[in-house]
């Protein structure tokens, strides 16, 4: 395993983790980018490191220093629409600390990168102080994402159970303490 470095991404990394995003919705979501979901990818500095409450993390990898995994928190809930409105009432925005674009790059998967940015977005939340749950959602379709967060977490609500099937989501909880 290579020793990646981990750390809070400084201006002089938004440019890779801003890459990387994008890299991430063209292939791997097969959405591009959708301004309404995407926001936060064009300008992470605003939705990141504007706020002392939200972070973004980046792996860097040492044979370059290039961004190889990112992972974002920030205060705001699941909004309703488009997430069911009991969810948006469970996880109210700035008493939730929702897990943002865990993304690893595909040549640096399943070395543990996504793991250890996740503990680390943990302790941030605690060092916090004001969150009282920690939100995510995910595609399921991603290939191992689902897993992943089950392994982390439990789900709250499985949107391919709706009738309608809602947007195939599956949203989760992950406890603060780990």
């Amino acid at each position: 395993m290579r020793d990646y470095s981990i750390r809070a991404a400084s201006p002089d990394d938004l440019d890779g983790a801003r890459a990387l995003m994008l890299d991430t919705v063209y292939h791997d979501f097969g959405t591009g980018y959708v301004p309404h979901w995407h926001a936060d990818i064009i300008d992470p500095a605003a939705a990141y490191l504007a706020s002392p409450r939200h972070t973004l993390l980046v792996a860097l990898d040492p044979r370059d220093n290039g961004v190889v995994a990112t992972a974002a928190l920030d205060s705001r809930g699941p909004a309703h629409p488009p997430n069911p409105r009991d969810l948006a009432e469970r996880y109210p925005s700035g008493a939730t600390a929702q897990l943002r674009r865990i993304y690893v790059r595909p040549e640096h998967r399943r070395r543990g990168l996504a793991r250890r940015l996740v503990t680390e977005l943990l302790a941030f939340t605690a060092a916090d102080g004001g969150y009282r749950a920690v939100y995510l959602h995910t595609d399921p379709k991603v290939p191992g994402a689902e897993a992943f967060w089950r392994s982390l977490g439990k789900v709250v609500h499985d949107e391919r159970e709706e009738a309608d099937g809602g947007n195939g989501v599956v949203h989760f909880e992950i406890p603060m303490e780990r």
